[in-house]
């Protein structure tokens, strides 16, 4: 009987080839298939231009497609789908890694499909390896310090609407607001309205080409890049 392989999902940081762990830099080199997520609108997959520089040569790679859509229906076939391909090769005795960006616990496609593989054979091999969160590594870069002492920290999504993210906002001492692009226009109005907009920073793209840093939130357009996020302070650091 075959000896099933291990599927690690590999937290990939947030953008610096660098910031990926040791553990992960390891488990990159060994590994037989490396699997990436990607739109099925293109093969493009940013997780996998991280991980780049540290796979072995000849290492196979799969990208797996998922559609950009809400229909749950699709969305639940394309995960099966992937699913499906992933066990496949677990089934080979083969061990992969799925590629995440940030961390693969924390708002990532590897939670969506560790829940899937598990629902289709809770016996396969799943581990997942920590990655450097977006809002650490945009800490660290402009020296914010995120919480001390009996300070709180909120991390929670921008895609959240207004009045439950007020809730939160009113019921902590620091935030950390991902998935900051897509309602940014309605999240600049409610730190204002809150008086932290004072207090916020707005981080695009950290560390890739491109990169922004925006000490005021004024100057922010209307929607951001894709990869964005709000560093809130109550008072200044």
């Amino acid at each position: 009987m075959t000896k099933k392989g291990t599927l690690y999902g590999i937290g990939v940081g947030p953008g610096d080839p660098e910031l990926l762990t040791l553990k992960a830099v390891r488990i990159l080199g060994e590994v037989d298939v490396i699997f990436a997520a990607a739109s099925t609108k293109n093969d493009y997959s940013t997780a996998y231009a991280i991980a780049r520089p540290h796979l072995k040569d000849g290492v196979r790679i799969v990208q797996l497609g998922f559609p950009m859509t809400k229909d749950e229906d699709a969305l639940e076939t394309a995960w099966r789908a992937n699913a499906k391909a992933v066990a496949e090769v677990l089934d080979a005795g083969q061990n992969a890694a799925f590629l995440t960006l940030g961390d693969p616990l924390t708002y990532s496609t590897y939670g969506y499909l560790q829940r899937t593989l598990l629902s289709m054979n809770p016996d396969l091999k799943l581990r997942a390896v920590p990655g450097i969160t977006s809002f650490h590594a945009a800490a660290a870069r402009i020296g914010l310090v995120l919480c001390e002492s009996k300070e709180s920290l909120l991390i929670t999504s921008g895609v959240a609407d207004s009045a439950r993210l007020e809730e939160q906002l009113n019921s902590a001492d620091n935030a950390v607001i991902l998935k900051a692009y897509k309602n940014f226009d309605e999240i600049r109005a409610l730190l204002t309205k809150l008086r932290l907009a004072d207090t916020t920073v707005l981080v695009s793209r950290l560390g890739m080409d491109e990169e922004s840093i925006l000490m005021d939130i004024k100057d922010a357009p209307k929607q951001p890049h894709y990869f964005s996020l709000a560093l809130v302070k109550r008072s200044k650091a």
